[in-house]
């Protein structure tokens, strides 16, 4: 299995022995060794992943790289995170997956309606298998654990991804950011309810500020 680490906070180097990467098309800023390069159709396997893609602009467009040697990715600086998977699925927002082992399978999962959120259309990209997967945040992102007792409140732009027993839910409400005069039209935050850890990112995404 290729091999993941960290060259700094921006750039992953994947060492591959034979095995192969899915990455994110246009990533990649090196390589050394015999590696070949294919374009893919990412975002879910069969008809049903090329019909959810089309329908809510959950675009993946990935590269395959394989054979033997180091290739280095990164996505306009912005800082990696490493997530082993054993067995567990992954749900992530297509535009901060930037690597997975080619034995990791990809698809598309309904997640509720998101509102005026750009770029977050009704399905979120899933990850499932074992092996490892690196995502991308603008600025360091922190993992928060949601427990029976503690639900968790995230807002959508800085939301990245989550694992575990975990119910999504989508309510209207007091915008994080209404406190400081930025906030305007009906707010929505995400609402995480179970066991799990979810992944947010400190500086927001491009979203309506969260409103819908």
């Amino acid at each position: 299995m290729a091999q993941f680490r960290l060259q700094g906070s921006k750039v992953l180097a994947v060492d591959m022995t034979g095995d192969a990467v899915k990455a994110k098309n246009g990533s990649m800023v090196a390589y050394d060794g015999q590696i070949a390069f294919k374009k893919m159709t990412g975002g879910g396997e069969g008809v049903r992943g090329m019909v959810t893609r089309r329908l809510t602009g959950e675009q993946m467009t990935v590269m395959e790289a394989k054979g033997h040697g180091t290739c280095y990715f990164a996505d306009r600086a912005s800082e990696i995170n490493l997530v082993s998977l054993t067995g567990e699925k992954l749900y992530v927002e297509s535009s901060n997956l930037l690597c997975t082992d080619a034995s990791l399978r990809t698809g598309t999962t309904f997640t509720g309606l998101r509102g005026g959120a750009t770029g977050n259309g009704l399905f979120t990209t899933t990850v499932e298998g074992h092996g490892q997967a690196a995502l991308t945040s603008d600025g360091q992102a922190v993992v928060l654990r949601v427990s029976a007792q503690y639900p968790l409140q995230v807002d959508p732009g800085a939301y990245i991804a989550h694992t575990g027993n975990l119910r999504q839910s989508f309510q209207s409400g007091v915008n994080f950011r209404t406190f400081i005069g930025e906030g305007s039209g009906e707010a929505f935050q995400i609402r995480f309810e179970g066991e799990g850890l979810v992944y947010v990112q400190p500086s927001e995404r491009n979203t309506i500020g969260g409103d819908v």
